[in-house]
């Protein structure tokens, strides 16, 4: 384990703007990993002016599908 984390890159850091119902930004964040409470949403880069506003159009990160989203049954 420690050979693997001396050798190893850490993940980067995202960034996350938490957006309530109306859609203004209440929190900024910067994780390894997607928060797991819902309103989190991932962003380029955090600001500050951002709170208590909507986020600017440019702003999200259009989130990646690494896998099927439905699971389908191998041929026999």
């Amino acid at each position: 384990m420690l050979l693997r984390r001396l050798f190893s890159r850490p993940r980067p850091m995202r960034h996350f703007a938490l957006i309530d119902d109306r859609g203004r930004c209440c929190a900024l964040r910067q994780m390894q990993e997607h928060p797991t409470q819902a309103g989190w949403v991932e962003v380029r880069e955090p600001n500050v002016s951002w709170l208590g506003a909507p986020l600017p159009a440019g702003a999200r990160i259009t989130p990646v599908v690494t896998h099927a989203s439905t699971v389908r049954p191998l041929a026999a």
